[in-house]
């Protein structure tokens, strides 16, 4: 069975940001590294001594009950606001950029 490719790095990506890629392997992520836009190696994360790969972070998660998801896009809370009669602090960093 061929591994699926979620993601493809550059080599010089790979070697500027090695720890977050290596941390996106161990996590299940099938990482695909190229040289000048060909493929040369894959990253994927080692396996259990039971044969099974670990388990996504946010599948733990879920597994866990932290957190839980319905599949569909997310409904935000409204802003806080600083006080009763102050600016909301988004409308503040948006003026802050200009």
């Amino acid at each position: 069975m061929a591994d699926v490719v979620a993601s493809q790095v550059s080599v010089r990506e790979l070697k500027t940001h090695l720890s977050a890629w290596l941390a996106r392997a161990q996590a299940g992520e099938v990482v695909e590294v190229t040289s000048h836009r060909k493929p040369i190696a894959r990253i994927t994360a080692v396996q259990q001594p039971d044969g099974s790969s670990p388990p996504h972070p946010l599948q733990k998660a879920i597994d866990a009950g932290v957190i839980s998801w319905s599949g569909k896009k997310p409904v935000l809370p409204p802003p806080v606001k600083l006080n009763d009669d102050g600016p909301l602090i988004s409308d503040i960093v948006t003026e802050g950029r200009g």
